[in-house]
């Protein structure tokens, strides 16, 4: 992802100018192009249409994600302005880059009516004469990242079969306390979810009601009191990742539910979980071609990184 950082001399400058120049997007309409298509951040946050006017001032630093897929309809408003947050589509299937705080899916109707991007998808398709979207996987209200819904009942069969088989990559990113050691490695436990609280539990592998989560980590980076952690997914449990590090004493950062330890009494302010799904791979449902996808972290999760960054130097 090419970046650049504005200087002194082109502070004050319209972001679809700065875009504009020969050695970055090469012109005004390529530059407006990249925003409409969600290509273009700046310091971490994605650029929207309404931002093509807004001045850059020095020391901004401006990315455009000139690999990432994604096409000028993917850009939909619904009711209060909604972005859909469309990172490909095609007539299979359609990956969202879920906003934290919002549902994957639909909570039943005695829970509440709170907005999910299913129904936003769902009304999309619709303006287009399309069915409604089916559900492949789900990510946590307050984790932010890639999901995968399918077109029709046929992708999503096929795609759900690669997921039962475990043959998609799901990489998520997580801001834990402590220092996880060794600092890569397996995490390998027996789950079992207690439908009353809401919650999963650690049980004994030999509990019938037991089902198996194995996680891959590996720090990323780590900081006095807290590690960044690439956590790829072999099982696909609910809530997998936050009990698993909760588990090893490594509670995510602004968790509000797995919380263990003394960490709990000093928190790191966040207002999720810090955790994000950044990479899915995964195979065509029709031809079978190999899918990949990365999210960058959203502008909070950058944020709560350059903090505890700037904590080190």
């Amino acid at each position: 992802m090419p970046q650049w950082t504005v200087t002194s001399g082109e502070s004050g400058e319209r972001l679809d100018r700065y875009l504009a120049a020969p050695d970055r997007a090469g012109s005004r309409a390529r530059a407006a192009a990249a925003i409409e298509r969600g290509k273009v951040f700046v310091n971490d946050r994605e650029m929207t249409p309404a931002d093509a006017g807004a001045r850059v001032r020095e020391g901004d630093v401006v990315r455009l994600w000139t690999d990432r897929p994604g096409t000028a309809k993917g850009r939909w408003s619904i009711g209060e302005r909604r972005d859909l947050p469309i990172v490909y589509e095609d007539d299979a299937l359609v990956v969202l880059d879920k906003p934290a705080g919002v549902l994957a899916v639909p909570l039943p109707p005695d829970r509440g009516g709170a907005r999910s991007v299913f129904e936003d998808l769902k009304a999309y398709l619709s303006k287009r004469g399309r069915r409604r979207p089916f559900v492949v996987h789900r990510i946590d209200r307050d984790t932010s990242g890639l999901v995968l819904f399918a077109k029709s009942a046929a992708a999503r069969h096929a795609l759900k079969k690669q997921f039962t088989r475990r043959d998609p990559e799901r990489v998520y990113l997580a801001v834990v306390y402590g220092r996880p050691s060794p600092p890569a490695g397996t995490w390998r436990d027996t789950l079992v979810w207690d439908a009353r609280s809401l919650i999963q539990k650690e049980t004994s592998p030999r509990d019938p009601r037991g089902k198996e989560a194995v996680s891959r980590y590996r720090v990323v980076e780590q900081f006095t009191r807290a590690a960044l952690v690439e956590v790829t997914l072999v099982s696909g449990r609910r809530n997998q990742i936050r009990i698993q590090a909760r588990l090893r004493g490594h509670t995510l950062v602004g968790e509000r539910r797995y919380i263990y330890g003394p960490d709990a009494l000093r928190p790191i302010a966040f207002e999720r979980q810090a955790l994000h799904a950044f990479r899915l791979a995964f195979r065509h449902p029709d031809d079978g071609r190999a899918m990949m996808f990365e999210a960058p972290p959203p502008a909070d999760f950058s944020a709560l990184l350059a903090r505890l960054r700037h904590r080190e130097s």
